[in-house]
């Protein structure tokens, strides 16, 4: 069975994940192998800020390119020792690349677009693997959202005869998916529901000095401010109809501070980003529901790294009386490795000459192939 591997490093700019799966037409993809590089302090840093840069000069993308590609081609190199593969046993490497800044409707009167980081050339020379890479422009030319990508995904592992299924991926935004039944005959929704762990973590930071809020268990120890989270309810975003997707260049502490009186306990802003997470998951939930007239989901699936956040899964469950959460290592896929095996997949398709999007969920003007391929 040919094996793929998939690199992903989200908005929240932790680290790289690499996934090896084993993926073949005739049965469900198998993930045999992952490794993680946490990403360095200085890289991190130098990302953060051009994620943040009103300009930006080209020597300094470059600069940042170069050392991401390099931290992908070490996480390459770490997940074939732990597998004990060698290149030439790998038919594709799907590289997203890091999202510098997403602008599906333009920005001030400009173009649609959407950036990512990446140099698949570099990495095809680096590791010797085959690359593909570049995958959202090609949707963002057919007039879609370039994103979310990995609900096509979704539909390859979970889609199940006789059940609703909800798949939920809490990475630094949150996106959602609702896959019908195997015999209904309506496609897959899905869409961003606005931030999961993007504006917990950059609070988090200012105020605790940390990554991010262990467990949530900061944001458990606040109270809601019921004032504050209507106001960041207000934003247009969460009542605008899919398909849409989103980024930091709406959500992000300037944002937040702007709708701040300024007397606020930390903890209670907090707890209130928190609930505005999980409430507008609830809300996007209910949008797709009645898109689609579903019944209430047979299960919820949570994935990502939000998946680990015991408060933001309580409140996502009092959000849901009617539908349970499901662990996905119970489906046989562990909620950390899901965006970064969608990549190998993507990969995989590309080869094939197969549609990777699904235009009721970016909104594209029909299937499309996605990616270009660069030979080591």
């Amino acid at each position: 069975m040919p094996y793929f591997i998939g690199l992903m490093s989200g908005t929240s700019l932790d680290g790289i994940d690499a996934a090896l799966v084993e993926i073949d037409a005739d049965r469900p993809p198998r993930l045999a192998a992952t490794h993680g590089v946490p990403m360095p302090v200085a890289l991190r840093e130098r990302l953060w800020q051009l994620c943040h840069a009103e300009r930006a000069r080209f020597a300094e993308l470059a600069e940042a390119e170069t050392a991401f590609c390099d931290l992908q081609a070490g996480a390459v190199a770490g997940l074939l020792a732990n597998s004990g593969l060698a290149a030439c046993d790998i038919a594709a490497i799907g590289s997203h690349g890091q999202t510098i800044e997403h602008a599906p409707g333009g920005h001030e009167g400009g173009p649609p677009y959407t950036l990512q980081l990446d140099d698949p050339s570099r990495l095809a020379e680096l590791t010797g693997c085959r690359v593909v890479a570049d995958f959202r422009r090609r949707d963002l030319a057919a007039g879609g959202q370039a994103a979310p990508l990995a609900p096509a995904f979704h539909q390859a592992l979970f889609r199940a005869p006789g059940q609703w299924r909800l798949v939920l991926n809490l990475g630094g935004f949150a996106n959602l998916t609702l896959l019908p039944p195997t015999e209904d005959e309506r496609a897959p929704l899905g869409f961003d529901t606005g931030p999961a762990n993007a504006l917990l973590d950059a609070w988090y930071r200012r105020h605790r000095g940390g990554a991010y809020d262990p467990d949530g268990a900061w944001a458990a120890s606040g109270e809601v401010d019921p004032s504050l989270l209507e106001r960041l309810l207000a934003e247009p975003f969460f009542h605008r109809p899919p398909p849409r997707s989103t980024g930091r260049e709406v959500f992000n502490l300037s944002w937040l501070h702007a709708q701040l009186d300024g007397d606020e306990a930390p903890e209670d802003v907090q707890a209130t980003l928190a609930e505005l997470t999980a409430t507008s998951i609830g809300m996007g939930i209910e949008m797709a529901r009645e898109q689609c007239d579903a019944p209430p989901a047979e299960c919820l699936i949570p994935c990502g790294g939000g998946a680990h956040n015991g408060d933001l899964l309580s409140r996502l469950a009092r959000h849901l009386p009617e539908t349970p959460l499901e662990d996905a290592t119970r489906l046989g896929w562990p909620p950390d490795w899901l965006e970064a095996a969608a990549f190998a997949w993507l990969a995989w398709r590309r080869l094939e000459g197969l549609p990777g999007n699904l235009p009721s969920v970016t909104g594209a003007a029909g299937p499309r192939v996605l990616g270009g391929i660069y030979a080591p």
